[in-house]
């Protein structure tokens, strides 16, 4: 064979050699042109995510294949099935158990003996929600700064009442001012679970040995000086001085409408005033507002044809009772609920260290006898609600909530609405009236309660703590120092504040109705 052949041949071979090659490089193309890649959505890979994130796990198929029937996927190595939608493929993941996890999923080619592609993610299932922790210190002062804190193992954020609060080594700190009734907590984790906590907070009262003033008895030297003067030696440390009484009149000038319009309002004593006067001899001031039993709203609602004000009777009467005509309003009325509200945040305002709501209840009498306009649902659901809103305004401003309660309440509340261990959490204290003298023979098992007054008080009491311990609400009895039956002079006084003491209630307030109080019935403190 001649040279130039030799030649022809091997040009011949070196060109189907590179063709060969040249084929060989464009297979992969040609495959990537025909077969779709495909890649993870929703997941990134070492990710710790929890079920739901798992719910719609996808895969996409990039460059335009439209079937994905021969897709194959796998969850820890055993075949899953997936759903097409659309361009993707949609696996619900979500029932995978806490820990690690891999999903892989693999696409044939479209040429015969050639490979597809693959595509894995591993990841983390983790549906532990973080764990919320408050630290136990009570609220002491509603006047000043709260500083809440606590932990949240496991979150990466935290919010507080919908306001973001930084985390340090999974703990957290907030200020609270005003200081309100409940607290939202709400924790993240890097998985998305989300942990939420509403937490009432703890409210201390200071506590208090004081007594009762109406607005007139305050308004008398006579009657004003002998209590100054025990506040002076110590006797007591705390003055419950009227707001509104039970003839509806506002004990001072006060400036909320209704009680302006419905000629309420009287100038008996200077609120403001009369605040900064004890507050500066180191006594605190409790405003007694007599909530639902107001003939002056009652008669004024009536005359001006407002009759849902009024609690009636089954025929269409105002209510009386044994009050008195238009002697009861309607604690389901939105206008009577927001006239005491407004009148128990303004004095807060004023200075007023706590608010005590008296005939917080319904009448008393067969309640199918009675027509409550707008209300059909249980009276002390309404109450518990009315107190609960009432202390969230009133805190606002500083001042505590209290509900005066009648003494049958602890174990018979369906006669008065008062369910004590409902009113427990909506208030900061609770004082029951257990005057020895209001009891019948035989009631807890003590013969004659007005002689033994040591024995009818430390029983009662101790079925209100009881009661209370769940809700949180101190309990702050009232307690006799007047004569009915029988003289009651300081060793009766005394028997029944250490019968509260021996009970749990190492406060009280001294109720006396003329405002008269004896100051040997209480020792003297520096």
């Amino acid at each position: 064979m001649d040279v130039p052949v030799r030649r022809r041949k091997r040009a011949v071979i070196v060109v189907l050699v590179a063709t060969a090659v040249a084929l060989v490089a464009l297979v992969p193309v040609v495959n990537r042109l025909l077969t779709a890649d495909l890649a993870f959505v929703g997941i990134d890979e070492g990710a710790t995510v929890n079920s739901d994130a798992l719910r719609d796990a996808g895969m996409v198929a990039v460059g335009g294949r439209t079937d994905l029937s021969g897709v194959e996927v796998l969850v820890d190595g055993n075949k899953a099935t997936a759903r097409q939608d659309g361009d993707r493929l949609v696996l619900d993941a979500s029932g995978l158990p806490e820990g690690p996890h891999v999903i892989t999923a693999r696409m044939p080619s479209s040429l015969p003996l050639l490979p597809g592609s693959e595509v894995s993610r591993r990841f983390t299932v983790d549906n532990s929600a973080p764990v919320l922790a408050v630290d136990a210190a009570p609220v002491q002062d509603l006047r000043k700064p709260f500083r809440l804190s606590g932990s949240a193992e496991g979150a990466v954020s935290m919010l507080v009442n919908d306001q973001p609060v930084p985390l340090t080594d999974g703990r957290f700190s907030h200020e609270l001012f005003p200081v309100p009734a409940n607290v939202r907590l709400t924790a993240r984790d890097a998985a998305g679970n989300t942990a939420t906590k509403d937490v009432p907070l703890q409210v201390r009262h200071p506590g208090m040995r004081g007594v009762h003033m109406t607005a007139l008895a305050w308004a008398s030297p006579q009657l004003r000086e002998p209590v100054l003067q025990m506040a002076r030696e110590g006797r007591i440390d705390t003055v419950e001085l009227d707001i509104k009484d039970e003839s509806g009149e506002v004990g001072y000038d006060s400036a909320v409408p209704l009680g302006r319009e419905i000629g309420a309002t009287r100038k008996h004593y200077d609120a403001k005033a009369t605040v900064e006067q004890l507050h500066a001899a180191g006594v605190r001031i409790v405003g007694r507002i007599v909530a639902f039993r107001d003939p002056i709203l009652a008669r004024a609602s009536w005359d001006s044809g407002k009759r849902d004000r009024v609690i009636q009777t089954s025929d269409g009467r105002p209510w009386s009772g044994s009050y008195g005509q238009y002697a009861f309003t309607n604690f389901a009325d939105p206008e009577v609920v927001r006239y005491n509200i407004d009148l128990a945040a303004e004095a807060a305002k004023l200075g007023f260290d706590d608010i005590l709501y008296d005939y917080v209840r319904r009448p008393e009498g067969r309640i199918e006898q009675m027509r409550i306009p707008g209300f059909t649902g249980k009276p002390e659901d309404a109450i518990t609600a009315f107190l609960a809103r009432s202390r969230d305004e009133v805190r606002k401003h500083g001042a505590f909530v209290g509900a005066s309660v009648f003494g049958i309440a602890a174990d018979r509340p369906g006669p008065v609405g008062q369910n004590i261990p409902a009113i427990s959490r909506a208030v900061d204290y609770i004082s029951p009236m257990v005057y020895p003298s209001h009891w019948g023979p035989g009631e807890y098992g003590v013969p004659q309660p007005e002689s033994q007054p040591y024995d009818i008080t430390a029983r009662s009491v101790a079925a209100f703590v009881a009661q209370s311990r769940d809700g949180g609400a101190q309990v702050i009895p009232w307690l006799q120092a007047f004569s009915l039956r029988k003289a009651y002079g300081p060793a009766e006084v005394k028997a029944q504040i250490e019968a509260a003491r021996q009970s749990g209630a190492s406060s009280f307030l001294l109720w006396n109705a003329s405002c008269r109080y004896d100051p040997a019935i209480l020792e003297s403190r520096p």
